[in-house]
């Protein structure tokens, strides 16, 4: 009981230092890697506390589908590269403008660091939800 309420709590604050580990990750230390750890982190506390069924519907997709956006995201993130001349996965960046903000940078690193955090979610969600239901 104390563990299911306490995973409760922690899950959303794991989730969000995941994805803020993942957006400094390509400027600073962190990044997909990190940040997919510490969201699967989350979901294995859940599988932990309440079961594999429980933590997969607060997943709400299959690890196996996190899998392949994560290498779609990677592959994807080399081709404007290749556009413009460069070696695959060479970093391309883009700068948008947004009204009240000023400009926001958006880079093919960031894309790729996107694509490592669901591969990594992805599989090691897909390993802990094997091993938890057998």
């Amino acid at each position: 009981m104390i563990l299911s309420n306490t995973a409760k709590l922690l899950r959303p604050l794991l989730l969000a230092c995941s994805v803020l580990v993942l957006l400094r990750g390509h400027n600073a230390p962190g990044g997909g890697f990190v940040g997919g750890l510490l969201a699967a982190a989350a979901f294995a506390l859940q599988t932990i506390s309440s079961g594999p069924a429980a933590a997969r519907r607060a997943l709400r997709v299959r690890p196996h589908a996190l899998l392949g956006a994560g290498l779609l995201a990677s592959l994807l993130s080399g081709i404007p590269a290749l556009a413009a001349g460069q070696p695959f996965l060479a970093g391309r960046w883009a700068r948008f403008p947004l009204p009240l903000a000023g400009e926001i940078k958006v880079s093919t690193v960031l894309l790729f660091d996107v694509g490592v955090y669901l591969v990594v979610l992805g599989s090691v969600l897909l390993m802990v939800f094997t091993l938890s239901e057998e």
